[in-house]
């Protein structure tokens, strides 16, 4: 990232500078510094394309809301100093292995977090805690501490999705789900290369997720 501010005290931010004037900015994220972060009061944005595609794979709306609320606030462009991108903060690798082709697309960002989400749900099944804690912070931290991991942005990670969703249950009732759009599970499988393989076609044995 790299940053530069004008004459009339107009700051400009880019990746890609085209101007000496340009500085680095050293380890530092737009997202981080607060810069492309909008206000959690701001009214929920993209509202209707996130229940149309909360409800085409069976996730509670009010959930995936929750969700892009803790992890964004709503803003698309979001950037985690860990690289996470977008709405619901996808990291390149997942990304890719969901098969999303711009993480900063706010329709893409969103039906490949809620897949994810989805998958996740289906993994720890009846335990919505482990499921959020596995998307903050990874199923192999999830596994190994077969619980919550004892990190503090993942255990309030966990405590402020829990909150802003309300309650909600984490998928919607069969009868809920438009019949054009009947909720789909998502497999995923990870080849000895670490290549990541989302799919809704059920793996083989040999292949099947842990």
């Amino acid at each position: 990232m790299y940053r530069h501010t004008d004459g009339d005290g107009v700051t400009h931010l880019t990746d890609t500078p085209t101007d000496p004037r340009f500085q680095r900015m050293a380890s530092v994220s737009g997202t981080a510094a607060g810069w492309l972060r909008v206000p959690e009061s701001t009214n929920p944005r993209y509202r209707a394309e996130i229940q149309e595609i909360a409800t085409r794979y069976g996730v509670s709306a009010a959930l995936v809301e929750a969700v892009i609320r803790v992890e964004s606030a709503f803003n698309p462009w979001a950037v985690s100093r860990k690289g996470a991108q977008g709405l619901m903060q996808l990291m390149p690798r997942t990304a890719y292995a969901l098969g999303i082709q711009d993480s900063f697309n706010p329709r893409q960002n969103i039906d490949g977090g809620v897949r994810h989400l989805r998958y996740l749900i289906d993994r720890y099944p009846g335990n919505l805690e482990l499921a959020l804690a596995a998307y903050n912070a990874g199923e192999g931290a999830v596994d190994s501490y077969r619980g919550i991991p004892p990190y503090a942005e993942t255990q309030q990670y966990v405590k402020k999705v829990l909150q802003h969703s309300g309650g909600a249950p984490a998928a919607v009732p069969a009868t809920t789900v438009v019949s054009e759009a009947p909720a789909q599970r998502i497999y995923r499988t990870e080849d000895t290369d670490g290549t990541l393989t989302f799919s809704n076609i059920p793996p083989t044995r040999s292949r099947a997720a842990r």
